[in-house]
Parts: structure tokens; sequence; C-alpha cells
């Protein structure tokens, strides 16, 4: 697949836009009527919806997501950008794992070379000039979700397999007694969950817990 990273033509707006959108209510649906709503009127803003979309912060009908709703969280907002970041210019980070640190002229060699020279000149400038002000804003000092530790992946591997008490438990069934002369383990689940204000991230959350403990 081509190498086709989402760009702004007046990334100059990207923090103030950014900025109403964490202050405005999440809509149903990010559309150019929202965006004048919340006063970007300019064609060239229209270009915010599908840098949403490589960022996963709406899906492809432009319904927000959980990304989105957690991006409202004063506390959190950064790192959450900074995870849209990383899915939106993934092949970037695939060559260079730090590509926030990079300097603009490395940047603008990296895109370049994935572009396979196929960028124009323009392109290629708002393409560097989006992902500067993008990585102004984002804080990286967490690790990508998608890259765990060794040690982390080793542990991931490591794990029993969940008792049969452990599963009763997860679906809310009785627990099962050890069976006569074996060991029994007890599993207990703690979900720490963000302050937002939307119940849709509650809901994402227990709804992907459920769907991992019963598998």
């Amino acid at each position: 697949m081509a190498f086709q990273p989402p760009y702004l033509v007046a990334s100059k707006n990207l923090g103030r836009f950014l900025e109403a959108l964490r202050h405005a209510q999440a809509p149903e649906k990010i559309s150019v009527r929202f965006l004048e709503q919340i006063g970007f009127k300019s064609t060239n803003d229209r270009l915010f919806i599908p840098l949403l979309k490589a960022m996963s912060f709406v899906d492809e009908a432009g319904k927000p997501t959980a990304r989105y709703h957690s991006f409202l969280d004063d506390s959190e907002w950064q790192k959450v950008l900074a995870d849209g970041v990383r899915d939106a210019y993934a092949d970037l980070f695939r060559v260079s794992k730090n590509a926030q640190s990079l300097t603009r002229e490395q940047l603008t060699g990296k895109i370049k070379s994935l572009g396979e020279g196929k960028l124009s000149p323009a392109i290629l400038g708002n393409v560097v000039r989006t992902f500067v002000e993008l990585a102004k804003l984002a804080d990286f000092s967490a690790p990508s979700p998608a890259a765990p530790s060794p040690t982390e992946a080793s542990e991931t591997i490591a794990a029993p397999e969940p008792s049969a008490a452990a599963k009763a438990f997860a679906t809310g069934g009785p627990a099962l007694a050890p069976e006569s002369g074996g060991a029994s383990l007890i599993y207990r689940i703690e979900i720490v969950l963000p302050a937002v204000r939307d119940q849709a991230v509650y809901d994402a959350i227990f709804r992907a817990a459920r769907e991992h403990l019963l598998k």
C-alpha cells in the first residue's frame, strides 16, 4: 500500500483546533457542520476530518471512538494524542521509533524516502509541518501500547491458563470447588478507570475486558 500520511494545509491552526475539540461536547459525528460550529469554517479546515480518522479518533463514518472520548480528559489528552500520532504515521515510526525527536531536515528525508519520491514538494512540506505541530503538542513519554517491553512480553506468554473458578467469576457464575488433592488458583482482576466525562469510555473498557476474559 502506498505511503499516504495525513496532512494539513493550515497546520498553524492545529493547536487551536485541538483545544476547541477538547472543550466541546463530543458530537454524534465529526462533520463539516461541526467544524463550522466550533469556529473552523475554511475549506482548508476540512482536512482535520481525515487527520482525526488517521489518528483513530473517529471511525470511517466520522463517529467518535473511545480514543476520542479519552482525549477529552484534561490530564491525559497529550498522551492520547501521542498514541494517535503513532497510528497516523505508523510507517514513519517503524523506520524511526522516536520520530518525534527528529529534526525537520531528518523528517523531510525519511518521509520523502517513504513516499518513494512520489510526494510533491508542497505535500511533503505540509506533511512535515503537520507532524512537527502534532509532536509539539503530544506527550510521547509513555511507551507505545503496541510495543511492550521484553519483560512484559515474557510475562504475558508465561501466564497460566485461568482456572475454572476464575472463568466462572468472570462470567458471573458460581465458583467451582477445586478437585480433590489439587491446587487451586484465584484470580483477582482490578480495572483502573480514567476520570473522563463520557459514559461511552467506560462502556468500551468493560466490553473489551469481558471479550478478553471470555476467550
